[in-house]
């Protein structure tokens, strides 16, 4: 069972299916797709479609935007969906198919595989989490929708994530309302910012801090110090995995 703002997907589908097939970048990062920008803070959001939300989920997971690759994934599938398919159904297939590709994924699973995660859940590996075991995990993002810095995509340090109204504002709209659908997931932020954005929510009582899996990396292959600080980190997350499951 999903919820999703179906608002926004409504005004913008027919937008993405009078997409050519071979799109390029610049057509999807275009005014007709532009949510909001702050041209100070040399900032743009663009619209895609990651509104569905699986609020029957046991764990959560969160990164800091969706990226230009993730957008693109999102406006395919909806534009190789047949128009059978029901707007929720779409969405549900947009969030399955974009989420956590390539080395990225790989990573990930590694990781949530070594703390044992999957034994807890009762399932062989963390990756049937993106395969059949889908229907018990949701993975979103703080921000919501494709967040670009100076045209890049954005990182969640510059600007500061928190310091800018326009990001926090969004954070506020969508993540903080997204995540009180759920009931009591384990929610496991990927890398420090997201890490900061989630202890705020917690000390604005948004979410449970006991929920939070503090200290996990981030999985990208860019973070070159994600094997020491999962080393660092690992006896802790594994006692919180253990406190959480035993409730």
């Amino acid at each position: 069972m999903g919820i999703a703002n179906f608002s926004n997907f409504t005004h913008f589908k027919d937008l993405i299916n009078a997409l050519p097939a071979a799109y390029t970048d610049e057509m999807i990062q275009s005014e007709q797709f532009l949510l909001e920008r702050d041209e100070k803070k040399k900032l743009e959001i663009y619209y895609a479609p990651f509104e569905y939300v699986n609020e029957l989920a046991k764990v959560v997971i969160v990164g800091i935007t969706p990226g230009l690759h993730q957008m693109k994934k999102s406006y395919s599938t909806v534009i190789n969906l047949e128009d059978i398919h029901s707007d929720e159904e779409i969405l549900h297939e947009v969030k399955k198919n974009s989420s956590f590709e390539g080395s990225m994924r790989k990573n990930l699973i590694q990781m949530l595989d070594e703390l044992g995660l999957h034994i807890y859940l009762g399932i062989s590996s963390t990756l049937d989490l993106l395969k059949e075991a889908s229907h018990i995990v949701h993975t979103t993002s703080v921000l919501t929708y494709p967040v670009f810095y100076n045209g890049k995509n954005y990182n969640g340090t510059t600007p500061d994530i928190l310091k800018t109204e326009l990001l926090k504002k969004n954070i506020m709209e969508g993540f903080a309302t997204e995540i009180g659908a759920i009931d009591r997931p384990l929610i496991i932020p990927l890398g420090v910012n997201v890490s900061k954005v989630l202890n705020y929510l917690a000390g604005q009582d948004y979410l449970d801090s006991n929920n939070i899996l503090l200290g996990f990396p981030h999985p990208s292959g860019g973070n070159g110090h994600r094997h020491k600080q999962f080393a660092e980190n690992k006896e802790q997350m594994q006692m919180m995995l253990h406190h959480f499951f035993s409730k």
